[in-house]
C-alpha cells in the first residue's frame, strides 16, 4: 500500500483529502452545502437583478399597491423548509456517525500541554511518551551543526519508528515521536489537558476534539491508508501555541505490532519515554 502525507500546503483551496470514514461524509456534505448554497446564491442574485430591471422608476412609473400573493408566499415557505430538511438528514447522520463510538480495537489517551502532547496506550503496559515539535532551528539554520542535529533528530525518530530510512521532517509540524496505529482499525482517543485548554485535531481524520482540564472527551477514527497525517493544536492556549503540533504515523498491522514489541522492550517505564525534541532546544 502506498505512503501517503497529508499536511497543510500553500496555495492548496478546499478540504485535505479525506483518510477515514467520517472524514469522506465531511466531504461529501461539505461538497453538498457548497451547491445548495451556489444555487440560492444564483437564485436570489437573478431574483434582485430582476427586480431592479422590472420595477424600475422608468418602467414601472405607478407602483403596485398588492399587499400579499398566496402563492408566493406558500412557496418561500415551503421551499426553504424542504431545503433544510434536505441539509438536515444527512447532517444528523454525521453528527451519529462523529459522537458515537464504534467497538474499539483501540485507545490512545492524549494529554496537552504548554505546548506539548503526552500520549498514552492504555492496552500496553508502560505505553507513554511526550511528543515535542522538532527545533525550529533545523529549518531556518544552515550551519553545519544545526543540520548535523537534524540528522541525529531524524535518526531518533526513525529508530522509534523502527523504520530503516530517515523519515522527511516539516518545520512547525514534525515532533521527536509520533503516535503510531495500525491501518483499518478503530481507535478511540481520549483526550484531556493538564493546564489549559487545548485542542486535538487531524484535517484528514475529520477529527477535532477540545483538551479540557479535568475533563475526559472521547473521539475516534479508522484511518484507512497507510501514511503520515499532520495537525496542529486548534484553540489558542498561550505564546507558544503554533508550535504544538499533532503528527499520526499509520502502518500496517505487522508494523504496528513491530513498533509496539520494539518500544515495550526499549523503554523500561514511562519516564524513559520523555526526551527532548532537539539538542540545543
Amino acid at each position: 500500500m502506498a505512503q501517503v502525507v497529508r499536511k497543510g500546503e500553500d496555495g492548496l483551496m478546499g478540504l485535505q483529502p479525506a483518510a477515514t470514514p467520517v472524514m469522506e461524509q465531511l466531504t461529501s456534505f461539505h461538497d453538498l452545502l457548497l451547491v445548495i448554497i451556489t444555487v440560492i446564491t444564483l437564485l436570489v442574485a437573478a431574483l434582485l437583478g430582476w427586480v431592479m430591471v422590472r420595477y424600475r422608476r422608468k418602467a414601472n412609473p405607478k407602483p403596485s399597491k398588492v399587499s400579499h400573493n398566496t402563492v408566493i408566499e406558500v412557496v418561500w415557505t415551503a421551499v426553504p423548509i424542504l431545503i433544510l430538511v434536505l441539509i438536515a438528514i444527512p447532517s444528523f447522520k454525521l453528527l451519529y456517525a462523529q459522537d458515537v463510538t464504534p467497538k474499539a480495537d483501540l485507545v490512545i489517551k492524549a494529554t496537552g500541554h504548554q505546548w506539548y502532547w503526552t500520549y498514552e496506550y492504555p492496552d500496553y503496559e508502560n505505553m507513554s511518551f511526550d511528543a515535542l515539535m522538532l527545533a525550529e532551528s533545523f529549518y531556518t539554520d544552515k550551519s553545519a551543526e544545526s543540520q548535523e542535529n537534524r540528522r541525529a533528530a531524524e535518526q531518533r525518530l526513525a529508530d522509534f519508528l523502527v523504520r530503516d530510512t530517515l523519515p522527511e521532517t516539516y518545520r512547525l509540524l514534525d515532533t521527536d515521536t509520533r503516535i503510531v496505529v495500525p491501518v483499518n482499525t478503530v481507535v478511540k482517543m481520549l483526550v484531556t489537558a493538564s493546564d489549559v485548554l487545548h485542542s486535538w485535531t487531524i484535517p484528514s481524520f475529520g477529527v477535532k476534539v477540545d483538551a479540557v482540564p479535568g475533563r475526559l472527551n472521547e473521539t475516534w477514527f479508522k484511518a484507512t491508508e497507510i501514511g503520515t497525517y499532520y495537525g496542529q493544536c486548534s484553540e489558542l492556549c498561550g505564546i507558544r501555541h503554533a508550535y504544538m503540533p499533532i503528527v499520526v504515523e499509520v502502518v500496517s498491522e505487522e508494523q504496528f505490532k513491530l513498533w509496539v514489541e520494539r518500544t515495550r522492550a526499549e523503554y523500561a517505564s514511562a519516564s524513559d519515554f520523555k526526551r527532548l525534541a532537539s539538542a540545543g532546544r
